[in-house]
């Protein structure tokens, strides 16, 4: 029986090598090498690198000084990580349902949660690109522009993704999150960027990044390893070691992507056909983050056959409004967002990386057929 991860990190001698200058190079600062190269590649004036894009969101919102009782929008589809910085902040995620076939949020129910609650402490709506697929926010550009708020686009999902013509991250939204990670649950290497237009927000992030620390100039009188303290800030600024594979993966992400999509390709040309099977609909650029399928019925227990099969799977989210922690803190019902909640109890994720054999993808189409021909 063979063995098929959810995912395994695409490493080539382009990362041992990035290492290898690391740690003969520890002084240089590769960094603000990441920091340009990412601006360069999005096209975009700002990029503040971090931890993850955990830290990158928390970072944003720090800069934008959120406060308590503040209210951000989001997709109660989206990675948990987003209504939990905001409660960090003791700020209030507004969850809205999403589209049934692609998994974004419903411009239509985002519009009459505003007109039904209206826009007062309400500061931002996150637009998420979802499993690597393009979402159309103009729509949302529109919105936040007639009610005067802030749009910042999940990107961590998106990397690398254009959508007519353009990099997801350049328009104009107020600031974007990315993630550069090569593993998922426990990382060998992680990375993530916040990116933004405005000066500002960019000028804030760098000094909170850090503690909001700042060195002292060096004059005749005072030494420079003085510093002062300008801000309460965190301890968010990214090792070396994780940049160097970070970055080797952003100048390897065009072929990353070639890979993904052609794996996603041999997915629907072999499971076209697959009875209780739905393969992911495509209405625009997508990059095959994640390939999420839907089983009628008795998903949890397809996993487990895929399992006992030797090939893990992933689920790509459960409902926010589901979690313990939200379902307790607003008395959520389990049909408040009954789009998701019935995507919820069909989709799975299949393996799909950049690393994946031919031998591996012809066992997991294999499996998947089987299974699926025998089910009633």
């Amino acid at each position: 029986m063979r063995k098929i991860p959810y995912f395994i990190p695409d490493i080539t001698k382009a990362e041992k090598d990035a290492i290898a200058n690391v740690l003969e190079n520890p002084s240089y600062d590769i960094v603000s090498e990441l920091e340009e190269e990412f601006r360069d590649f999005i096209g975009i004036k700002y990029a503040i690198a971090t931890l993850s894009g955990t830290t990158a969101f928390h970072l944003c919102l720090f800069a934008m000084d959120i406060k308590r009782g503040d209210k951000i929008i989001c997709s109660v589809n989206c990675h948990p990580m987003f209504p939990e910085i905001i409660r960090h902040f003791d700020a209030e995620p507004i969850f809205v349902d999403i589209e049934e076939d692609t998994f974004f949020m419903s411009f239509e129910k985002c519009k009459a949660t505003i007109e039904k609650m209206g826009v007062k402490k309400l500061r931002a709506i996150i637009v998420s690109h979802t499993a690597g697929q393009a979402m159309d926010i103009n729509p949302f550009f529109e919105l936040a522009e007639t009610y005067n708020i802030k749009i910042i686009e999940d990107a961590t999902m998106a990397l690398g993704l254009t959508y007519n013509g353009v990099k997801v991250g350049a328009k104009k939204s107020f600031a974007s999150i990315f993630s550069i990670v090569l593993d998922a649950f426990n990382p060998v290497a992680q990375a993530g960027v916040l990116t933004t237009q405005d000066k500002e927000l960019a000028e804030a992030a760098v000094l909170l990044r850090y503690h909001g620390i700042v060195s002292e100039k060096t004059t005749s009188t005072r030494p420079q390893y003085l510093y002062d303290v300008v801000g309460i800030g965190n301890k968010y600024n990214v090792s070396y070691l994780d940049v160097a594979l970070c970055l080797s993966q952003l100048r390897r992400i065009d072929y990353i992507i070639k890979r993904r999509q052609e794996i996603a390709r041999y997915y629907y040309q072999n499971l076209e056909n697959a009875p209780h099977i739905s393969l992911p609909v495509i209405k625009s650029a997508h990059t095959f983050l994640h390939f999420i399928i839907k089983v009628d019925k008795n998903r949890d227990h397809f996993a487990k056959e895929l399992k006992e099969c030797g090939i893990e799977t992933a689920l790509h989210f459960v409902p926010n409004h589901l979690l313990t922690y939200y379902k307790s803190k607003y008395k959520y019902k389990i049909s408040d967002f009954p789009v998701a909640l019935r995507n919820y109890q069909q989709i799975l994720s299949l393996p799909i990386y950049s690393a994946m054999q031919q031998v591996d993808m012809d066992y997991v189409c294999k499996q998947v057929l089987n299974l699926a021909s025998v089910r009633v």
